[in-house]
C-alpha cells in the first residue's frame, strides 16, 4: 500500500473514531440525558436561575414539559449530532470545523469531568474517557499535521494508555469493580460469579502491559493489535450482554449506543497497528533488506 494511500486509510478511521463517539454520546443526550446531575442538580445552579428571575418549575419542568435543564441538556446533544457530522466533512485549514472538533473534545472532557465526580473522585474513572475525550483532537491533528505526524502519534498512544490503564484500575480490584463488568462478563461468557471475576483480573493485569508494551518497539505492534480486539470485545460486549428479542426493538435504544460511543477504545489502537504496520514496511532498513534479497536472488539465477 503506498504512503498516501495508507495515510488516507489512516485518517479514515480517525474520523470513524471521533464520528462515532460523538454519535454514541449524542443518543445519549437525547434520548436519555447527560450524566450532567451532580453539576446541575444542586443549589448553586438553581440559586443562579433564581438570580436570572427564572423560578423551580420553570427550572426543573412541571411534568407537562421540560425544564430548562432538560432543554439544555438537548440543545446539546444536537451539538454533538453536529459535531459527528463535522468528523466526516473536515478537512485541514477548515478553520470553522477545526473549531467544531474542539469544540466536540470540549463537550466530551466536560462530560468525562462530570462522571468523575459523580464516580466520588476516583481518578481512574475519568482517565479511562482518555481516547474518547481525545479522539475529535487527535483526528484535527492528523488533519493539520499529518497522520504520522510525533504529535499525531504521541497524543494516540496517550489517548490509548489513558483509556486501558483507566479500564485496568477498575478490572485488577484497585478500585471497586463495577457490578456490570462482572454482569457483562457472566452473560456473555456464561460463567459463574468467581470464574467471572477472575478472568476481568487477567484482563486487568493485560490492560497494564499493553500499556507498557505499546512504548516498546518490538512490542507495539502486537500491543496494538491485542487492544483493539479486547476493545472491540468490550465495546460490542453491552449490546451483546443486553439485548433481547422481547425487549422493544430488541433493546437496541438502550445498549447499541454504548457500544457505538466506545468506538475509540479498538479504533485508536487499530490506528497505530496499522501506522506501525506501514512504516516498519517501508522503512529504509527494510527496503535495504529487500533490494539485498533481490540482489541475491538475480546473483543465484544468474
Amino acid at each position: 500500500m503506498t504512503s498516501h494511500r495508507s495515510d488516507a486509510f489512516l485518517i479514515l478511521i480517525l474520523r470513524l473514531s471521533a464520528g462515532l463517539c460523538l454519535l454514541g454520546w449524542a443518543w445519549v443526550h437525547l434520548y436519555w440525558e447527560g450524566p450532567y446531575g451532580i453539576l446541575l442538580w444542586n443549589e448553586n445552579t438553581y440559586a443562579l436561575a433564581e438570580s436570572w428571575g427564572i423560578g423551580w418549575e420553570e427550572f426543573v419542568g412541571s411534568g407537562a414539559n421540560d425544564g430548562l435543564v432538560q432543554t439544555g441538556l438537548k440543545w446539546i446533544g444536537w451539538l454533538y449530532v453536529v459535531c459527528a457530522a463535522v468528523t466526516i466533512s473536515v478537512r485541514s485549514g477548515a478553520k470553522i470545523q477545526m473549531t467544531v472538533l474542539a469544540l466536540g473534545t470540549g463537550f466530551l472532557t466536560v462530560l468525562s469531568y462530570a462522571k468523575f465526580l459523580s464516580a466520588q473522585l476516583q481518578f481512574p474513572m475519568f482517565l479511562e474517557h482518555g481516547g474518547q475525550m481525545l479522539s475529535p483532537a487527535l483526528l484535527g491533528l492528523a488533519l493539520t499535521w499529518g497522520a504520522r505526524h510525533r504529535a499525531t502519534v504521541a497524543v494516540a498512544i496517550i489517548a490509548f494508555i489513558a483509556t486501558f490503564a483507566g479500564h485496568g484500575c477498575y478490572a485488577i480490584g484497585w478500585l471497586p469493580t463495577p457490578g456490570n463488568f462482572h454482569a457483562m462478563t457472566s452473560l456473555v461468557l456464561g460463567v459463574e460469579f468467581e470464574t467471572a471475576n477472575l478472568i476481568l483480573r487477567i484482563a486487568g493485569v493485560l490492560d497494564f502491559i499493553v500499556c507498557i508494551g505499546i512504548l516498546i518497539p518490538a512490542t507495539r505492534q502486537v500491543s496494538a493489535i491485542y487492544a483493539t480486539a479486547w476493545g472491540l470485545m468490550t465495546a460490542i460486549a453491552r449490546p451483546v450482554a443486553g439485548m433481547s428479542l422481547s425487549l422493544n426493538y430488541w433493546g437496541a435504544d438502550q445498549y447499541l449506543h454504548e457500544a457505538v460511543l466506545r468506538a475509540p477504545h479498538f479504533l485508536l489502537p487499530l490506528f497505530l497497528f496499522l501506522l506501525w504496520r506501514y512504516s516498519d514496511e517501508t522503512s529504509p532498513s527494510k527496503k535495504a533488506s529487500s533490494n539485498v534479497s533481490e540482489e541475491s536472488r538475480t546473483d543465484e539465477s544468474s
